[in-house]
């Protein structure tokens, strides 16, 4: 056997052991924990995709939920039932509300039209860095949040949507996941990776050695962009009701930490700091009403050890848990002969 042939023998087999523990998962959990589940992996696209631009090229973005506000919206709009649209999106186009297509084609063109938002503010938003690039993306999603905010005859604005059909389950939630983190993880082990890494280290011995900085950047940037608004899109299904405060500063910022905890510039940093940071909270969440005190639950407590928690971890730990390592799974055949 070749090396070639163990690699791809031993991930049917890792895939294989994640369709058993998913299958179990359905059949023995609750609705309560397969949700906890199925929000574990949409943050770990969420991660994996700002690790693109905030770990390997350097570039800090805060604009992630606009890109996944667009996707929740386009996939909805897409998957609502046309009897549903009739009721609720009268003033919608003819052509739109007519027009329902399957949740994976739905989960497709969001990410699309999120590529093509990041495509066009990023040529003139990624000359800028540090800082100003910083506030520059934070406007992004105030605007995206005013537009959802008054395209009532889509949006229906501040109403939000509801009534978005539950399609989002453990298998589609852990497919876009599996897919998002190969594509990724190809991505950052080319060519076109190690561009991202020369330009963060250093724009201009990157670019004296025929980097295309901004074109790398502009890609790492629709990139991430594209997978953000298909977790918008799994998310949107998941909780079947968004409204434009749902995209707020909170989510790009706990995207932010998770990144932060996990070690950035690692694809497995990001898959690390999105499990805990979405464990964490729901077990701190346990413990707020366990340690009431007369009578009343200690709201506020996950928070302000979340918080505390996060300040050590940036003073002692500033490169994450794995700091940039990744972790490699053990093979489970190991190859015979040469390739």
């Amino acid at each position: 056997m070749t090396p070639r042939q163990a690699r791809l023998l031993n991930g049917l087999i890792y895939l294989g052991l994640m369709a058993l523990l998913l299958f179990a998962a359905r059949q023995g959990l609750n609705n309560y924990y397969q949700r906890i589940l199925a929000v574990i992996a949409i943050n770990i696209i969420l991660t994996a995709s700002l690790n693109l631009t905030n770990g390997y090229t350097g570039d800090f973005s805060l604009g992630h939920a606009a890109f996944m506000a667009v996707g929740a919206y386009s996939a909805a709009l897409l998957t609502l039932p046309v009897t549903v649209k009739s009721t609720l999106l009268r003033e919608l186009p003819a052509w739109l509300q007519g027009l329902t297509l399957p949740f994976p084609v739905a989960i497709v063109i969001g990410g699309a039209l999120a590529a093509v938002l990041a495509f066009l503010v990023g040529i003139p938003v990624l000359r800028l860095r540090g800082h100003y690039l910083a506030v520059a993306t934070l406007g992004l999603m105030v605007i995206v949040r005013v537009v959802a905010n008054n395209w009532r005859a889509v949006t229906r604005g501040a109403k939000g949507l509801n009534g978005i059909p539950p399609l989002t389950n453990l298998w589609w939630a852990y497919g876009w996941m599996l897919l998002a983190l190969f594509l990724i993880w190809r991505l950052v082990h080319s060519p076109y990776g190690r561009n991202m890494l020369a330009v963060r280290e250093d724009e201009l011995v990157a670019s004296a050695r025929g980097v295309r900085v901004f074109h790398t950047r502009l890609f790492a940037f629709v990139v991430g962009a594209f997978w953000a608004g298909a977790a918008g899109a799994l998310w949107a299904h998941l909780i079947t009701a968004i409204t434009p405060n749902s995209f707020s500063f909170l989510i790009t910022f706990n995207i932010i930490v998770m990144l932060v905890v996990g070690g950035a510039g690692s694809v497995s940093g990001a898959v690390l700091g999105a499990v805990l940071m979405t464990i964490i909270p729901e077990l701190l969440r346990r413990v707020e009403t366990a340690l009431a005190m007369g009578g009343t639950p200690l709201y506020g407590l996950s928070q302000i050890v979340i918080a505390v928690a996060v300040t050590l971890a940036i003073i002692y730990r500033r490169q994450g848990l794995l700091g940039g390592r990744e972790i490699h799974l053990p093979p489970l055949v190991r190859a015979t002969r040469p390739e």
